[in-house]
């Protein structure tokens, strides 16, 4: 990417795996769209990390669960003229064991569905006609790239509302893949744990410290993946050199679904 290469906007990206995919972009010379919903703090700090490799950026509050917050994030691209890249990781979660049925409530349901499976469907619709523009300058597909989760395949994770939402974003990515093809391209990313702040606000530092502990006791690789890890491979279905690769999902979880 040269300091005139690629647009793109990044939901959910004032930390995290968000942020580490903003700054690895930003190195690289894209112009970026930092999206926030209540981190506005943390989303002017990663801001001014991408800035300080010579990143354009701009600073967008916006729930994606809200359609006209999605049509307000693109259009703070559109004076860009075009888009590149759509990465949706915009996400939330509630921590309920599986089998409590009655800790989760149909209100959970549709706010975790609002944010983790209907705001990327609404972005992408939101972002679409940018993203036919910059695939018609560049000559290659624009890429979207949803951020699901190992949950989403396995039925695991934070709660059956959650791995319900990441299952249906995972359909989503194929139905997308075949309706926007050949002028954008969509893929997902499905990680496992990430050592990151996510686990910490939901089961404190000590509870925070076990998951970690056990994941890395487990997986064949024997580590917890960092938001850089995730990043890289968000970065790389972001970019020309996937340019062939749409309507897949990728697991990153340092071996766990290979555990009999």
């Amino acid at each position: 990417m040269s300091k005139d290469g690629l647009c793109a906007v990044i939901t959910g990206s004032a930390s995290g795996l968000g942020a580490a995919t903003a700054a690895i972009l930003a190195k690289g010379g894209a112009r970026i769209l930092i999206n926030y919903s209540s981190s506005q703090k943390e989303a002017e700090e990663t801001a001014d990390l991408c800035r300080s490799a010579g990143a354009d950026v701009v600073v967008v509050q916006g729930d994606v669960s809200r359609d006209e917050d999605c049509r307000k994030i693109a259009a703070a691209a559109a004076p860009w003229g075009r888009l590149d890249v759509l990465v949706n990781n915009a996400g939330t979660t509630k921590h309920v064991p599986h089998e409590n049925l009655d800790g989760l409530s149909s209100e959970d349901f549709q706010r975790l569905f609002g944010v983790n499976t209907i705001g990327p469907f609404q972005m992408v619709r939101a972002a679409r006609s940018l993203l036919e523009a910059g695939a018609k300058a560049s000559s290659r597909a624009s890429s979207v790239v949803n951020v699901s989760s190992v949950a989403g395949i396995s039925g695991i994770g934070s709660s059956v509302a959650y791995a319900a939402s990441k299952g249906a974003l995972n359909t989503i990515t194929l139905s997308l893949a075949r309706a926007l093809a050949p002028l954008i391209r969509v893929n997902t990313v499905c990680p496992g744990y990430i050592d990151t702040p996510w686990f910490t606000k939901g089961r404190g530092v000590e509870g925070a410290a076990k998951v970690r502990d056990s994941v890395v006791a487990k997986v064949p690789l024997k580590r917890a993946s960092t938001a850089e890890d995730v990043a890289n491979v968000v970065c790389f279905l972001a970019l020309p050199q996937s340019g062939n690769m749409t309507g897949e999902i990728v697991r990153i979880d340092a071996g766990a679904h290979l555990i009999t």
